[in-house]
């Protein structure tokens, strides 16, 4: 059965129109399969098969139908739906449904269209009502993309063993350190004889408007920018990202990092499995979990020794938290959330950028909420010490690492959790934390020895100060106006119970 990508877009489109209207006037004259059959002289199967949008009949078969159903062939064959399925025919008139990673979720594309053709109505008011949302909310197709990458890791416990594969092939071929650091020229002469690249330290620099740009790639000229100011581990890491996308021969991709602009999930993913292969090949899986190991079983926590992980590698907080990836398939710690956050030092304002949860919904959940982050985690500590600190160091070696236990207010779950925060280099005046959170069961209390460690803080938290029912919270940064609607909704549901029970 041809999907929709080998259909072709103007094929698909015209089966699916079809089939939706084959079955609207079937189902308004009260025929079955057999009554339509018997007026057609078409077989059931076949009907069957066009009214799911996954055959287009024959010049004589359209005439047929035409007949039997009183319309024109015009009709049929025309992209013209009846206004009440709009929203159906703006989503098939788009490349929505094209770009959609159904497969990686083991969901067929006609499966789609197929309950589309089953309930029309009732689709065409949900995706109007998906429409509405997105609109309302400013819901772009990135925000689908970007959710549908994080639903896939979560599926796989973010751990992938083809790319891990790759990546070892990658570095026996080359030579790769088997145990780090590997340096950035190492990964700059691959580029340049092996994939036949250059390379460009200054011209972005140059530019006024791009000084937020880290990369830029040229594919037409295989021409690699990169901003001047990138500290060693920042230049080491997308150089290895960069041969991750020649390597796996990802032609889709982003042309800037950070993001300017998302163009298709193919893109995403292929950014994705790029950063999975540089990670892999910058902190190699076998030597790694012999170092966690050991680090685990310290008998207290020092943060030197977290520090010393990447300094071993020479890799960013960004790169060591998410080679952490090997937590669940190595030491069985399957309940896991990461968090990168962004902290802003003039405004004070902290978001989160990038969020994953494996395993199941974890508390802080609270990525895009635009509310006001608990003050109480441990990355505001570290943002704190950092916006402070005086350094005759260079901006790359200015970074801090710290543990807590975090105990949520509302729900009484305790993580444990790591943290390393750093100059968002050389973004001005940012600064960055990536943290990682293990739900503190017996499990992780057997795996992780020194997060027994006494003198760790054990600090009760909430998720935003909005939300927050802690009302004697020290360190409040916010009125809690969403825990006073809800409070307030609970109270008149306990009245209105009470009333009606009296009623009884």
């Amino acid at each position: 059965m041809p999907t929709f990508a080998v259909m072709g877009r103007d094929r698909q489109l015209k089966c699916i129109l079809l089939g939706l209207k084959v079955r609207q006037l079937r189902q308004m004259r009260g025929w079955n399969f057999e009554e339509m059959s018997r007026r057609t002289g078409i077989s059931p199967s076949y009907l069957n098969e066009i009214e799911k949008g996954k055959k287009y009949p024959q010049v004589d078969t359209l005439e047929k139908l035409a007949v039997a159903l009183d319309v024109s062939r015009d009709f049929l064959t025309s992209s013209q739906l009846p206004a009440q399925y709009a929203p159906i025919e703006r989503l098939l008139e788009s490349n929505f449904l094209n770009e959609l990673p159904l497969d990686f979720f083991g969901i067929r594309p006609q499966q789609v269209v197929e309950i589309m053709a089953r309930a029309p109505g009732k689709v065409n008011a949900f995706i109007s009502a998906m429409l509405d949302i997105a609109r309302h909310y400013s819901v772009h197709n990135e925000h689908f993309y970007f959710a549908a990458l994080r639903a896939y890791q979560e599926l796989h416990m973010n751990y992938f063993p083809d790319l891990e594969a790759e990546a070892v092939a990658f570095s026996r071929e080359h030579g790769l350190p088997a145990r780090g650091p590997i340096v950035a020229e190492i990964l700059a002469r691959l580029l340049t004889e092996k994939f036949g690249y250059t390379l460009d330290y200054q011209l972005l620099g140059q530019q006024p408007l791009l000084q937020g740009v880290r990369a830029a790639f040229c594919a037409k000229r295989r021409l690699l920018f990169l901003h001047p100011l990138l500290d060693s581990r920042q230049r080491t890491f997308l150089l290895a990202k960069e041969l991750g996308f020649a390597t796996l021969r990802l032609a889709k991709r982003p042309l800037a990092t950070p993001w300017l602009r998302v163009n298709s999930f193919e893109e995403v993913l292929n950014n994705y499995k790029a950063a999975y292969f540089a990670v892999a090949i910058l902190v190699p899986q076998a030597a790694f979990i012999e170092d966690l190991h050991a680090f685990f079983q310290q008998p207290d926590w020092k943060e030197e020794r977290l520090l010393a992980l990447m300094h071993r590698y020479q890799i960013s907080p960004e790169v060591l938290f998410q080679r952490f990836n090997v937590l669940s398939h190595a030491f069985g710690l399957h309940k896991i959330f990461f968090l990168r956050l962004i902290y802003d030092i003039e405004s004070q304002r902290i978001e989160i950028d990038k969020e994953l949860h494996l395993n199941r919904r974890h508390r802080p959940h609270a990525s895009g909420l635009g509310q006001t982050y608990c003050r109480r985690w441990l990355s505001t500590a570290l943002f704190q010490q950092l916006s402070t600190a005086t350094s005759p160091w260079p901006a790359e070696t200015l970074m801090a690492a710290k543990a807590q236990h975090m105990i949520f207010a509302d729900s009484k779950e305790e993580y444990f959790c790591l943290a390393v925060a750093k100059t968002a280099h050389p973004t001005p005046n940012r600064l960055v934390c990536a943290m990682l959170g293990v739900d503190w069961d017996e499990h992780a209390r057997s795996v992780i020895r020194f997060a027994a460690d006494p003198t760790l803080e054990r600090q009760i938290v909430g998720v935003t100060c909005e939300q927050c029912g802690w009302l004697q919270c020290p360190q409040r940064a916010a009125q809690p106006i969403e825990y006073r609607r809800r409070e307030q909704r609970r109270q008149i549901e306990m009245a209105l119970n009470n009333l009606l029970e009296c009623s009884s």
